[in-house]
C-alpha cells in the first residue's frame, strides 16, 4: 500500500534591530521586538491558525485515516509563547488527536552541526525534551534545518537515538533511483531515510499559484492522479514543505486551503493509498538500499547545497566568528549569554547576507535588510558587543575565583605568618 507522508515545517526567526557601532558597549538589546511581534501576529493570522484549524478538521473528518507530521523550530515556539500563544494551543490540540507526529530539529534552527558537535547535541536534546513536554511524545524522527544532511549527520542522529531522518531527494545522490522508497544511510544502518520528492513537493509548495505554469490551476483531483500514477514506483511519497505555503506564499484567495482540504478524499479514493507519518509507516516498508551522502546537501537552490548560508565571504566570516566563541560561551555558563548565543545561531541571519537570495526575496519570508551588506554589518556589530560581554563575564569569573582562592588560603592558615 503506497503511503503519502506529509511533513510541514514551522519556523519563525528573531529579527535583529538596527544595531550600530554606537550601540556597542551601551546596549545588549539586539532584537527588534516590534518587528518580531508584527511578523508573528501576521503569520499567525494568515497562516498558522487557519492551517492548524484546517488540519484539525481533516483529522476529525477522516477519523484517523489522515495523519500528518509537523517540524516546529524552537525559535518559532519561543515567538509563539511571547506573542501568539494561541498558535501553541492549536498545535497542542493537533497533538492530542494522536494523528500528528512532531519531528525534531535543532532548537535554534541552526547550522551548529557543521561547526560544533557539542552545541548541536545540546540543541537537539533541548528541542526533543521541549517537544515531549508540549506534545506528549519524544520525537523519533529528525529533519535538520532546511533539510541539511550528510553521512556524518546520519551517524550522529543514530547515536542520539533517532530512528528516521527526513531530507531532500536529489539526483546527484540517488542517481537513477526514485525518492519514493525508504532508504538506509550508509553511515547509520539502524536508521531509515525518507527523501523528499522535490518535484511533487514544489508543485504544491512553490508552483501552486504560478499562472504561467503549464499545469495551473492545480486541483486536488489532478494532484491525486499524479500520486496514483506512482503506485508501482515506490512505497512512500514524501511531500515536505514550509507551512508558510498556506496563506503566506499562496494567499487564501489562491485556493490553497481548499486544495489541501480536498486532497485527502481525492487520494483515498484509490484504496491502495494511505497517509502515514515517519513513525507510522507500514513495517513492511523495508529499506530499498543504502544512500551515500559524503557532502552536505539541503533543499535550497538548484544545487541543493549550502550556498544560501555559506555562499560568500561575508557569510563564512560571520558564521566562523560566531562558532569560534562556542567553547568560551559554554565554559562561562552565564544564562543570558547562553540565551543570546543560541539566538545568534539561527540560520536566517546568514541567509540575509546572501547576494543570491537577496535578488529574489520570498514574500513569505521578507528580508528585513536593505542589502546583504547591511545584514552583515548589523550582525557583526551585535557579535562584537556579545564578545565584549563575554570578555567581561570571563574576567568577573576569574576575579571571583581568585578571591575565593585567597579566602580559602587564609582560612587554612597557609597565607598567615608564623
Amino acid at each position: 500500500m503506497p503511503a503519502l507522508c506529509l511533513c510541514f515545517t514551522i519556523h519563525e526567526p528573531y529579527q535583529l534591530r538596527r544595531y550600530t557601532v554606537f550601540d556597542m558597549g551601551q546596549s545588549s538589546v539586539y532584537e527588534d521586538d516590534d518587528r518580531n511581534c508584527e511578523a508573528v501576529l501576521r503569520a499567525a493570522r494568515l497562516c498558522y491558525l487557519p492551517a492548524c484549524e484546517m488540519l484539525l478538521k481533516l483529522v476529525r473528518r477522516f477519523e484517523g485515516a489522515f495523519v500528518v507530521s509537523l517540524c516546529v523550530s524552537g525559535t518559532a515556539l519561543d515567538l509563539f509563547e511571547q506573542y501568539a500563544p494561541e498558535v501553541t494551543e492549536s498545535l497542542c490540540a493537533l497533538a492530542a488527536t494522536g494523528c500528528v507526529e512532531f519531528v525534531a530539529e535543532t532548537s535554534a534552527h541552526s547550522l551548529a552541526f557543521l561547526y560544533s558537535r557539542d552545541e548541536f547535541d545540546r540543541q537537539v536534546k533541548t528541542q526533543s525534551a521541549r517537544l515531549k513536554s508540549l506534545f506528549g511524545k519524544k520525537p523519533t524522527a529528525f529533519m535538520h534545518t532546511e533539510c541539511v544532511f550528510n553521512n556524518d549527520l546520519a551517524a550522529a542522529l543514530q547515536q542520539l537515538g533517532f530512528k528516521t531522518a527526513l531530507t531532500q531527494g536529489t539526483d546527484h545522490v540517488l542517481g537513477w533511483r526514485s525518492p519514493n522508497w525508504v532508504y538506509r544511510p550508509v553511515s547509520a544502518p539502524k536508521m531509515q531515510l525518507l527523501q523528499r520528492n522535490a518535484g511533487l513537493s514544489d508543485d504544491m509548495g512553490l508552483r501552486f499559484g504560478d499562472r504561467a505554469w503549464s499545469s495551473w490551476p492545480l486541483t486536488a483531483d489532478k494532484y491525486a492522479s499524479w500520486l496514483h500514477s506512482l503506485s508501482n514506483s515506490g512505497g512512500v511519497i514524501n511531500i515536505f514543505n514550509d507551512i508558510n505555503m498556506f496563506g503566506l506564499r499562496h494567499t487564501a484567495d489562491s485556493g490553497i486551503f481548499d486544495f489541501m482540504s480536498a486532497l485527502p478524499e481525492a487520494l483515498l479514493a484509490d484504496s491502495r493509498f494511505c497517509f502515514a507519518t515517519p513513525a507510522s509507516l507500514p513495517a513492511k516498508l523495508k529499506p530499498a538500499g543504502e544512500v551515500d551522502v559524503p557532502q552536505f546537501m539541503s533543499w535550497e537552490d538548484n544545487g541543493n547545497d549550502l550556498t544560501t548560508w555559506l555562499g560568500n565571504d561575508m557569510q563564512k566570516d560571520a558564521i566562523h566568528a560566531l562558532y569560534s566563541l562556542a567553547a568560551r560561551v559554554r565554559a562561562c555558563g552565564q544564562k543570558m549569554l547562553l540565551h543570546d548565543y543560541a539566538r545568534l545561531q539561527t540560520a536566517d541571519h546568514f541567509r540575509y547576507m546572501s547576494t543570491r537570495w537577496f535578488s529574489g526575496p520570498r514574500q513569505d519570508r521578507p528580508n528585513p535588510y536593505d542589502s546583504p551588506y547591511d545584514a552583515y554589518i548589523t550582525y557583526m556589530n551585535v557579535l562584537a558587543d556579545f564578545e565584549l560581554r563575554l570578555d567581561a563575564a570571563e574576567l568577573a569569573s576569574k576575579t571571583v575565583k581568585t578571591r575565593r582562592a585567597s579566602r580559602s588560603s587564609l582560612s587554612s592558615g597557609t597565607g598567615a605568618s608564623a
